[in-house]
């Protein structure tokens, strides 16, 4: 689950360091349901943590098998390596058993990236480029289900926001049909843009979890350095 101090407010993580503009803020904090799970990103402790997690998670579903545990341990472990390589500042998942021995399985992951000195940093100019580029290619182009749009943020202020339908590898051995969320925020006084980045293999139940990834976007706050009243210590940036 997210960091949260006793009060249940989530603690602010922090945001690399790494030259900083003046005016950029420090910290941001992102809420997430309580049915969500915090992913353990460091490599000494993630494959333990998480398998147990997905194994407590399990118990008492007669009808899960061995490999089926075994395989969204896999997964999830997979998940967890690629965004610490990607250098993740945080990610979170939601994993629930239903009664047919089927899952819900979606997971959200913060990023940061730094936008380059000779392409232009406006969020519209951005979001047409990626849009474009995702209509070419997306299994999911010309439908509903691709979007690209400008939308605004509680407190935060204009981001951008584009769906889409894609084709993700699993282990080299078959393609996984995926729903993708993403929300683009401009960092400021800065060239930095945080994204929050959301999908699920629930293809059918895609729009509902878009409403959910949507609802997520919009607890995003920026911190400056100051701590906020009543919350505890500050994470690192990947959460250890």
């Amino acid at each position: 689950m997210t960091p949260h101090d006793e009060q249940g407010e989530p603690r602010p993580m922090l945001l690399p360091s790494d030259e900083r503009p003046p005016g950029a803020p420090a910290r941001y904090t992102l809420k997430f349901p309580s049915t969500w799970s915090h992913f353990d990103l460091d490599p000494s402790t993630r494959d333990a943590s998480i398998r147990r997690r997905i194994e407590e998670q399990a118990k008492g579903h007669a009808k899960l098998t061995r490999d089926q545990v075994d395989s969204l341990v896999r997964e999830a472990r997979k998940a967890a390596r690629e965004a610490h390589a990607q250098g993740a500042l945080q990610v979170c998942g939601l994993l629930t058993f239903l009664a047919d021995g089927s899952t819900l399985n979606a997971t959200t992951m913060v990023m940061r990236t730094r936008i380059p000195e000779d392409q232009s940093a406006d969020l519209v100019e951005q979001m047409t480029a990626a849009g474009v580029a995702n209509n070419r290619r997306s299994p999911g182009r010309g439908t509903d289900a691709n979007r690209v749009e400008i939308v605004e943020l509680p407190e935060v202020g204009s981001a951008g926001r584009m769906t889409s339908i894609e084709d993700f590898d699993y282990f080299g051995k078959a393609t996984v049909r995926t729903a993708v969320h993403q929300i683009v925020i401009p960092v400021p006084s800065s060239r930095d843009l945080i994204v929050i980045g959301s999908s699920t293999p629930n293809i059918s139940l895609s729009e509902n979890f878009f409403n959910v990834f949507d609802a997520i976007a919009t607890t995003f706050r920026f911190h400056d350095e100051e701590v906020p009243d009543g919350v505890g210590p500050t994470r690192t940036d990947n959460g250890k």
